[in-house]
């Protein structure tokens, strides 16, 4: 969640007592708690239904950051299983660097023959003006 300072809270209580008056203060502040107390368990049992559909092998599951569990889950064992494929093609790789800089330096220069397409000409402006190329 948000980092609050006690600035900031002491800012919020000051000005929920203004808006909702000390009177109201006490009952809005119970209806919050019952609100997020609600939604806690909406969550947890969702968590808990998630990891009994899963099955055992996922009974180690953290919902909390799904970038770490689809790291962990889907592309920690594909990675495992590409390191020796990555040991062995190494030497290819540089034994290629060299051709791929030739062939970057050449993608980047233009063949002797080429010449740019010519700008298109504007379309006059007007009621019944079109673009012929349009068609």
């Amino acid at each position: 969640m948000g980092n609050f300072d006690w600035t900031e809270i002491l800012v919020l209580a000051v000005l929920a007592v203004i808006i909702f008056g000390p009177e109201k203060l006490p009952e809005l502040a119970r209806k919050t708690a019952r609100v997020l107390n609600y939604l806690r368990n909406i969550a947890n049992d969702a968590q808990g239904k998630l990891r009994e559909e899963l099955g055992p092998e996922f009974a180690d599951l953290e919902l909390t950051n799904p970038r770490a569990m689809v790291t962990k889950h889907l592309l920690d064992p594909v990675q495992a299983e590409l390191e020796p494929v990555k040991s062995e093609l190494a030497p290819l790789k540089s034994d290629l660097a060299p051709v791929a800089a030739e062939l970057a330096a050449a993608s980047m220069t233009p063949s002797p023959g080429y010449q740019p397409d010519p700008a298109p000409e504007p379309v006059a402006a007007g009621p019944l003006a079109w673009d012929t190329e349009a068609t």
